[in-house]
């Protein structure tokens, strides 16, 4: 899953510039950005793109584009295909456009569709002009109004029809920092993200709705978000946990599930490598196991001793595993979404 992020020109050209920066240096690698917004225009709008188009040369950010008809006469050029020049490569083209342009465009660009209004015959007419869909995609609105974004079971239908016509989908979380306004009430696709955490709806986002992009449609996140978004940038999630003294090597270590993923388990794959050399994992009193208990094997597993996991579920208790702590309840809806072979790292929260 790619991250990407959002820039308007009522933002300004300066702050825009310090959010690529910012963004790019958190892993993320796209920007979505509105030509044909009509309070996104000022006297100075196209210098103030060329700006920003370097900027994103600069940082090496792909941009996608909302583009109407009348984006070309904005920008002070006199035909779309002059876009090439510029560091935008991601098209969404919502209207004005025909299904033929679209098709020739694709040669140089990737063609982004509406999700929220494509269909049967939209998709018909785009096969009879053998249009190549790995460079169409489809990415959803936001909706700055309360209760008008969809649901996330209706976003998931949605988005299995777009996958099995072969195109990937682009969705948006809101911000928790600098919200758009007019209404400041966040833009996301989900309705039930508007007031969620923000990791927490990237996760439903890749695993639930199996979205490749992910942008943020506000200005701006938290640093805590932002640093959050960047570890899931490189496919791993913090978890807050409180772990034994004496088993404290465990934090700060990137560890992964296993590719053969446990419904009951999370197995670390690094964990018998991290443990002490020679260390001989002595049983504890065994207690039954509640969803978020970190464990070990003892050495009555054998040369499973010293492998950690972290529980899935409720589970009986079991005098070859020690529990050595647990994940914090903030953390607990984030296990779901660690399964094969995706990253996690357990970390001490301290209140500084």
């Amino acid at each position: 899953m790619n991250l990407g992020f959002s820039l308007y020109f009522s933002t300004g050209v300066e702050r825009n510039c310090e959010l690529i920066e910012r963004f790019s240096n958190a892993g993320f690698t796209k920007a979505f950005t509105s030509l044909h917004i009509p309070e996104e225009s000022n006297s100075n709008y196209i210098n103030d793109i060329q700006i920003i188009f370097e900027t994103c040369k600069k940082y090496k950010i792909e941009l996608m584009a909302d583009i109407g008809p009348r984006t070309i006469e904005k920008l002070g050029f006199t035909s779309i295909d002059q876009l090439i020049d510029t560091p935008i490569r991601h098209l969404r083209m919502d209207y004005g456009f025909s299904y033929a342009e679209m098709v020739r465009l694709s040669q140089d660009f990737h063609i982004i569709l509406n999700a929220s209004t494509i269909s049967f015959d939209d998709i018909f007419e785009l096969k009879k002009l053998k249009a190549d869909f790995s460079k169409f995609s489809a990415c959803h609105n936001f909706y700055p109004k309360p209760y008008s974004a969809i649901s996330l079971e209706r976003a998931t239908k949605m988005n299995r029809f777009l996958k099995d016509n072969g195109m990937q989908v682009q969705m948006f979380v809101p911000g928790d920092k600098d919200k758009r306004g007019p209404l400041y009430e966040g833009l996301p696709t989900i309705e039930e993200h508007r007031y969620q955490d923000i990791l927490l709806s990237a996760l439903e986002l890749k695993y639930v709705c199996d979205t490749d992009d992910v942008f943020i449609g506000d200005v701006d996140v938290s640093d805590s978000t932002l640093h959050q978004l960047s570890n899931l940038a490189q496919n791993n999630v913090e978890l807050y946990a409180e772990i034994m003294p004496d088993y404290a090597y465990f934090y700060n270590q990137v560890h992964h599930d296993r590719p053969d993923s446990s419904e009951y388990v999370i197995r670390s794959q690094e964990s018998r490598l991290y443990a002490t050399p020679g260390q001989i994992i002595e049983p504890m009193e065994a207690k039954a196991i509640n969803t978020g208990d970190i464990l070990i094997s003892n050495k009555h597993y054998l040369r499973y001793s010293g492998e950690l996991e972290i529980a899935r579920c409720t589970m009986p208790l079991n005098s070859k595993i020690n529990v050595i702590g647990y994940v914090l309840f903030e953390s607990i809806p984030y296990l779901k979404y660690i399964d094969r072979g995706m990253g996690f790292i357990l970390k001490e929260k301290r209140n500084d």
